[in-house]
């Protein structure tokens, strides 16, 4: 199984002491901090311009850097005949280095802070904090942030909004939601976790002058889910190619939700899979055999049964879980399947069925295995992960500790590889919150890893071809059954 996951310096997300990382080489490579903030601030102003018409502006700075780009901000747009009223949440004796300079360069007045600057809804830039806040806002930045919302007026974010951790996307007591969100170089993990897509608004990545090449140093181990990752791998084929050469899954079937198991086979064929097979209790087949004809149905009533199906050298992929019951059966077709050495998609229930003895699961992996849970099926996998902050780095430490690559569902679902790379998937409309819809993503997941992607790559281009076919429907009334059939004009957005 090849990996074929290639990341991409373009869509690389930096934390906090990473994005401080790329800072401090690209002032050792010679760009004065000075010059960097001078570009971040206009660049703020300059988006505010594109976006809004000329109104009353309050600027909002704090004690830090993001103070000094807003001061920046403020200098560039009263210079263009914009009406200004910058306001300093602590003292400009507190300011230092390239913020005082910024600060000492603006010639209007300086005001006190106080929810009173907010009389008349001006358009508001926010430049109290960054992403590298550590403490709960309180006293009168809380204030503020709150009256900004208890208000409803358009606020821009420098950086992030005042109060989102950029690494973890916590709201550190409060933070505004913006209209518009201007970051600088890459951005962070916070923008798109489930709170910077709540309160970011549009996000607007800006070159600020550091030089892309300060990423060889960094290593960035986290981006942002678009095609040019995986779409290599999805191109991937031969003219020689016959069904058993773009693989061969199993899905174990349950007895009783048989449809689970129907939506994932359709999703993989679409997905390339040459073959999907369900494995049936026996007193259900004749209702998986009346259904699509593609999908073939055998006999798999227990372990040995399941045991005998893995005789079949061109089984190359199994997915377990969606619909096949939290029992003994499903149990033993995942223990099979992992000491096979397969290719391995366990979602729902094959999740659910160790939450009591995760370390047997654990212990049994050893080949590509992509673990499907959503958040209450992971806090039962992994409890001790469940009051750690950060999605990332929840996931990430969840894949470390299995061995195997973890899909998180969600807005922003993450995908994370037992060795720290990860990827940060939001290109998912709210439509998919639909009964189905994850089996469906778990069959296009499987399909992927049958047709030999590694389980980074298939869970990525999964999770974005998902939300594709969600995307493409393009009305109201979206339901599980309709995604599958999405799926070739996802795979051509994808490989354009």
């Amino acid at each position: 199984m090849s990996d074929e996951f290639s990341p991409k310096p373009e869509l690389a997300l930096l934390s906090c002491a990473e994005m401080a990382a790329a800072d401090a080489a690209a002032i050792a490579s010679g760009t004065t901090g000075s010059a960097l903030m001078e570009a971040a601030g206009r660049a703020v102003a300059r988006a505010v311009i594109e976006r809004y018409p000329r109104q009353p502006v309050v600027v909002l700075c704090g004690p830090g850097n993001n103070g000094g780009d807003g001061f920046v901000a403020a200098r560039h747009l009263q210079a263009e005949g914009w009406p200004i009223n910058l306001a300093l949440l602590r003292g400009a004796s507190d300011l230092r280095g390239d913020a005082a300079r910024a600060a000492k360069e603006w010639k209007g007045v300086v005001a006190d802070p106080s929810p009173g600057l907010l009389e008349g809804r001006p358009l508001v830039i926010d430049a109290l904090f960054g992403a590298g806040l550590v403490r709960r806002l309180e006293g009168t930045a809380l204030e503020l942030v709150e009256a900004l919302d208890r208000e409803r007026l358009s606020v821009v974010a420098i950086d992030v909004p005042s109060g989102l951790h950029g690494d973890t996307g916590e709201v550190m007591g409060a933070a505004p939601h913006a209209e518009l969100t201007v970051t600088f170089f890459r951005a962070k993990p916070g923008h798109y976790s489930l709170e910077g897509l709540r309160r970011c608004g549009k996000l607007q990545v800006v070159d600020i002058g550091i030089p892309p090449s300060v990423l060889d140093a960094i290593g960035p181990r986290l981006w942002r889910n678009e095609p040019p990752l995986w779409m290599d791998a999805l191109r991937r084929g031969d003219p020689g190619d016959h069904k058993y050469a773009r693989g061969h899954l199993t899905i174990l079937g349950g007895a009783v939700a048989t449809g689970a198991a129907r939506l994932a086979a359709i999703a993989a064929r679409r997905a390339g899979a040459g073959l999907a097979t369900i494995a049936s209790p026996s007193a259900s087949t004749a209702i998986y055999r009346m259904a699509e004809p593609g999908n073939l149905i055998v006999d798999a009533d227990d372990g040995p049964s399941i045991a005998r199906l893995l005789e079949d050298k061109r089984r190359n992929g199994f997915l377990i879980g969606p619909g096949s019951g939290v029992n003994e059966r499903t149990r033993d077709a995942v223990l099979a399947v992992l000491a096979a050495d397969r290719a391995a998609v366990l979602d729902a229930d094959a999740v659910t069925v160790f939450a009591d003895d995760r370390q047997r699961l654990f212990s049994a992996i050893q080949g590509p295995v992509l673990l499907t849970p959503h958040e209450g099926e992971f806090r039962r996998l992994f409890p001790e992960l469940a009051m750690q902050s950060g999605k990332v780095a929840r996931v990430r430490e969840a894949a470390r500790s299995s061995g195997a690559t973890v899909l998180l569902k969600g807005p922003d679902t993450v995908i994370a590889a037992p060795d720290g790379r990860a990827v940060i998937n939001v290109h998912a409309p709210a439509s998919l919150a639909t009964a189905g819809s994850g089996d469906v993503l778990a069959g296009i997941s499987a399909g992927l890893m049958t047709r030999g992607l590694s389980p980074l790559a298939a869970a990525a281009a999964a999770a974005w071809l998902h939300g594709e076919c969600a995307y493409g429907f393009g009305k109201p009334g979206l339901i599980a059954e309709d995604l599958a059939g999405r799926l070739p004009e996802a795979l051509a957005a994808a490989m354009n």
